[in-house]
């Protein structure tokens, strides 16, 4: 079995129409892919502590699909062929009501997960929905394009992206930096060599391949100018991983005490393509470098990114916001005018993200061949919108929660001393009869949200996973620009200034007011 198929029997018709459920996911996970953490080399990420319990809340996706309770929400067949179905999103749209069965199935997903994992299978259907519905974009490359798409819908493949250059050196030219960024060392007629390292490949150890691409800017040397799929088991491919907040939660804590770290940690990784052979067949880019720069900026994939980011971002708002009002009814502080301002700020946040989700189906934007696709102008809104709402509700719960974030036990054991059980169910309970352990729960599971490693480090990823603080803020401009829009509000200004001139109005009716003026 290669890491592209789907487990089973490849002679049943079972392998090609159907997903992988959760326990087939896995499997393909044990494929001797080389991930390292701590100073060793992992045997099996389904396994190490570092990584099980993120691996098995990706497999319950997987069930998912195969659940006859959300199957309606979640899939609807192929349009390939295979007699088979898939999750909504991996299908090119036609139809608005094909976008919108896409964000609900995308949120269906996110609520398994209280929209804690952004990088989820679907998140790079983003990129292969746009395959199917202009595969002409990759030209020369369009056939590999198109087979990546049947392939992705089918087997609902759990696909990753590392896009961004190592920060080293960013004074200069990409393609001068040959000891670190990613570029083909050896063009053979089976394919390309490449090496180099791409940041930051966010879970991708649980993926079964991750997409390589240059991101930005001017090329000089065709070499660089290349975009292709790795297979997580191709040789020289290597993960070099950040500290794992699941295996801290797990040595330290427990699940009551880190509910969120415990089983939805992303972890980060420095991808490395070590001298790695990438086949003809798995590059849909290569050696023009007067196209490399827009590749990505001109696919017309912003709508389709925004609308599972901020789906779930929505997802995600829905939690934290329930958790305040627990929190703040825990405290004694629910009834106050200050409070109700502040979850009523979180919840008009939290309708701006799904209002605009609803306007980009509403204004579905066209594509060749039939297809359309998410309102990008929308989209971009969200774009830059999005990292102000993050950091705004964190200085919400903060605001709201202050001390009681804090004023916590230490760990769940704690509530099985005896000695020390009858101090805390006095000196830790909560308002209106809400016990010491109710209390606990709800506040840990809220720090983990906000205030641990793995809250922290989420707010740094939904501040710059989408772009720098500057690009996010520039795409609606750059969006007016492609649009027209730009160009329509200045001349609504050009037509405003048209009606007069240094001699007054050049509107009928409108008087000068020379019979007044005190300066003519």
């Amino acid at each position: 079995m290669t890491q592209l198929d789907v487990p089973g029997d490849a002679s049943s018709a079972s392998v090609v129409k159907r997903p992988p459920n959760g326990k087939e996911y896995l499997q393909s996970l044990q494929d001797g892919r080389e991930i390292w953490i701590y100073g060793k080399r992992v045997d099996d990420v389904t396994t190490h502590p570092a990584f099980r319990n993120a691996a098995q809340s990706i497999a319950r996706l997987y069930d998912a699909l195969h659940d006859p309770a959300m199957q309606p929400v979640l899939t609807s067949p192929t349009d390939t062929g295979s007699g088979g179905y898939t999750h909504n999103f991996f299908k090119a749209p036609r139809t608005q009501q094909d976008l919108l069965a896409s964000r609900e199935a995308i949120a269906a997903w996110q609520r398994l997960v209280y929209g804690w994992m952004g990088r989820t299978p679907d998140y790079k259907a983003s990129f292969t929905g746009i395959f199917g519905a202009n595969p002409d974009h990759f030209r020369p490359h369009q056939d590999v394009a198109r087979h990546w798409y049947k392939e992705t819908q089918e087997k609902v493949l759990f696909l990753n992206h590392a896009i961004v250059n190592p920060p080293v050196d960013r004074n200069r030219a990409v393609d001068d930096v040959d000891d670190v960024f990613v570029h083909a060392v050896k063009e053979t007629d089976a394919g390309i060599y490449v090496r180099g390292a791409k940041v930051v490949a966010t879970g991708s150890a649980l993926t079964q391949a991750n997409f390589c691409a240059h991101n930005r800017g001017m090329l000089k040397k065709r070499e660089y100018a290349l975009a292709f799929f790795a297979p997580m088991d191709t040789p020289g491919v290597k993960l070099i991983c950040r500290h794992s907040y699941e295996l801290a939660a797990g040595a330290t804590g427990s699940p009551f005490d880190y509910p969120l770290s415990s089983r939805l940690d992303e972890n980060d990784a420095i991808l490395v393509f070590d001298n790695a052979f990438i086949p003809w067949e798995n590059v849909f880019f290569y050696g023009d470098v007067d196209r490399a720069d827009g590749l990505i900026g001109d696919a017309n994939t912003t709508g389709r990114v925004c609308i599972q980011s901020f789906t779930r971002l929505t997802v995600k708002l829905e939690f934290i916001i329930g958790l305040v009002l627990k929190a703040s009814k825990i405290a004694g502080t629910a009834d106050q005018r200050t409070v109700k301002a502040l979850i009523g700020e979180l919840i008009m946040w939290r309708n701006t993200c799904w209002g605009l989700t609803d306007a980009m189906i509403a204004n579905p934007d066209p594509l060749p061949n039939g297809f359309i696709t998410f309102n990008e102008t929308y989209g971009t809104t969200l774009r830059g919108l999005g990292p102000h709402i993050y950091t705004r509700m964190r200085d919400i719960v903060q605001k709201v929660c202050s001390s009681s974030l804090i004023y916590l036990n230490s760990n769940a054991v704690d509530f099985r001393n005896e000695d020390l059980r009858p101090y805390l169910e006095v000196y830790l309970r909560g308002s209106d009869g809400i016990d010491a352990v109710e209390r606990s729960k709800t506040m840990k599971l809220l720090w983990d949200s906000v205030s641990s490693e793995f809250g922290a480090r989420h707010e740094l990823y939904e501040r710059n996973y989408l772009g720098g603080h500057e690009d996010v803020l520039m795409g609606p401009l750059f969006q007016a620009m492609r649009t027209g829009q730009a160009q329509d509000y200045t001349r609504f200004v050009d037509q405003c200034m048209d009606e007069y001139d240094l001699d007054g109005w050049k509107l009928p009716g409108f008087n000068n007011g020379d019979d007044i003026s005190i300066i003519r």
